[in-house]
């Protein structure tokens, strides 16, 4: 017994030492980085590959959750020729923005340009390489790197240019227009009957990252929509040395946290990152925690005129939100589908999922409820209702992935007459990235829905026998509404006229639509 006792208490001990980790914590962000070369991969709010250099990766998502002050030390550095592996590059003058000024990024991977000029500019211009990836795809990508998963098989991206290859990833300078470097086709494999593309597994050489709160072992707490994808990233970092014919991988990831408790002070219940992924930690002097869409709760106003672009956009919104039943869970797009929120039938219990991380969306706040920390997936500001909740940018896709979503509202710049979509880029011209769409639309069991204008600028056809732009997914669209009406689309038999807008005929739907489609039986006047 006496023997029994002795070895229980040398064995508390033991895991007690253990339990304060080996992390480092650093007074400085130039401290944490003071070993990263040119040529790195980080990860970090971002990612950075590259498979001959060091790769970062730097997370977040926009500008909610990024390791600000890491990446302001990173530009001090004058660290170049970095491959970054991020959602997205945040702004012209904040975030990523900053390393893209200074040239100091020679690849970015990730899935949105949105609205970061300079980061659109360099690419269309062939001044940088962009490996465009569906966001679901990158989250699982860095998650399966972080597993020590080499490869898995998705159905997003099938029967695109993701699938297909030769989506541009680097421009000729010369301005033509032409690839200079094109992506490389996918394996792929059916499954069940479902056809699906192999993807292969990120590392990074480091990973840069933003916690709430982290305790002196290195356990990572993360807040709200700020976890996005820092919890993944944080556990796919690599440094991989090679001395003559023996290697070994060692995992870095250096956290800027908010807040630093002793060992302890924290609840293992709620720790979201353990400290056997985390090898630094730094305290920042300050945080600006910049909003890149501070959108706040407004009182309804005067109504639309008559025949303005607010009011074609308020009836199409208006009729899609007429899609939702009681209990659906819902993804809305960026921009016109996000606007149905607001006219959720009273007494309907709708869930509202966004790709960022969280289930549960509430309105725009008011002033005294902005919360950098909580955004949407079009980096406004919003609220969650009561049985709200968070989670990271791996367990949302898989979440669409394994189809909980009942129902999809996107926008469109074009959809074919049996549903192919396409709605993320015009080679050459314009580039915002697919963002969630791919992974949203070939999610199995999901109804997809576009809400759009009937027409492109000058009376454009949007509505088409075939897409001239690069498909977000073939065959993947179940309605269209626009103000003129609402078409059901069969990926046999194409388009059917479902409604037709008050004060228009079938001739007028005909003029402006760009592919044939039959006109419903039972058509009726569309109403709101």
């Amino acid at each position: 017994n006496n023997t029994l006792q002795q070895s229980l208490a040398y064995a508390v001990r033991r895991t007690s030492n253990l339990s304060s980790g080996s992390v480092e914590i650093c007074k400085t962000a130039d401290d944490a980085l003071r070993d990263i070369p040119d040529g790195a991969r980080l990860l970090v709010g971002v990612v950075v590959v590259d498979a001959v250099n060091v790769v970062c990766i730097l997370e977040g998502f926009g500008l909610c959750g990024i390791p600000e002050n890491l990446i302001s030390a990173l530009q001090r550095r004058g660290v170049n020729d970095l491959t970054c592996v991020s959602n997205n590059a945040g702004v012209d003058d904040f975030g990523l923005g900053l390393l893209l000024q200074t040239k100091q990024i020679k690849r970015m991977i990730s899935s949105y340009v949105g609205e970061n000029k300079e980061f659109e500019r360099q690419y269309i211009g062939g001044e940088l390489e962009v490996e465009l990836t569906p966001q679901g795809t990158l989250a699982e990508r860095v998650r399966a790197g972080g597993a020590g998963i080499p490869a898995f098989y998705t159905p997003t991206g099938y029967g695109t240019i993701i699938h297909k290859g030769g989506a541009p990833i680097k421009y000729k300078k010369d301005g033509s227009g032409e690839i200079e470097i094109g992506s490389e086709p996918r394996e792929d494999r059916i499954f069940n009957g479902i056809p699906y593309i192999m993807e292969t597994a990120i590392t990074g050489d480091f990973a840069l990252i933003r916690a709430w709160k982290a305790d002196t072992a290195g356990n990572l707490i993360f807040r709200k929509t700020a976890r996005n994808f820092n919890a993944a990233m944080a556990r796919a970092a690599k440094v991989t040395i090679a001395e003559f014919l023996f290697a070994t991988d060692v995992y870095v990831s250096l956290s800027q946290v908010e807040e630093i408790v002793e060992v302890g002070a924290l609840d293992p219940d709620t720790v979201h990152v353990p400290s056997a992924y985390v090898d630094r930690i730094f305290k920042a002097d300050h945080m600006e925690k910049r909003i890149e869409r501070l959108t706040l709760a407004r009182n309804s106003g005067e109504p639309p005129a008559p025949g303005s672009s607010a009011a074609k956009r308020e009836l199409i919104v208006r009729r899609a939100a007429k899609e939702f039943k009681d209990g659906m869970f819902v993804n809305l797009g960026i921009g016109m589908p996000m606007l149905a929120s607001n006219f959720i039938p009273k007494g309907m219990s709708v869930a509202l999922q966004s790709e960022n991380g969280v289930l549960g969306l509430g309105p725009f706040p008011t002033e005294e409820e902005v919360d950098p920390d909580l955004i949407n997936a079009g980096k406004e500001t919003v609220t969650t209702l009561p049985g709200s909740s968070f989670f990271g940018s791996d367990d949302s896709f898989a979440m669409i992935r394994g189809g909980h979503i009942d129902l999809t509202v996107l926008g469109a710049m074009q959809v074919s007459q049996f549903g192919d979509l396409a709605n993320f880029m015009i080679p050459g011209k314009m580039v915002k990235g697919m963002g969630g769409a791919m992974d949203l639309v070939s999610a199995p069991g999901s109804r997809v829905v576009i809400t759009m204008e009937h027409c492109a600028k000058g009376g454009a056809h949007k509505i088409l026998s075939e897409c001239t732009l690069p498909l977000t997914g073939p065959r993947c669209v179940n309605r269209i509404i626009t103000e003129m009406g609402v078409f059901d689309v069969c990926p046999e038999r194409g388009l059917t006229l479902m409604e037709i807008a008050p004060g228009l005929s079938v001739d007028d739907i005909e003029a402006s639509t760009g592919a044939p489609f039959t006109v419903s039986d039972n058509l009726i006047e569309m109403s709101v």
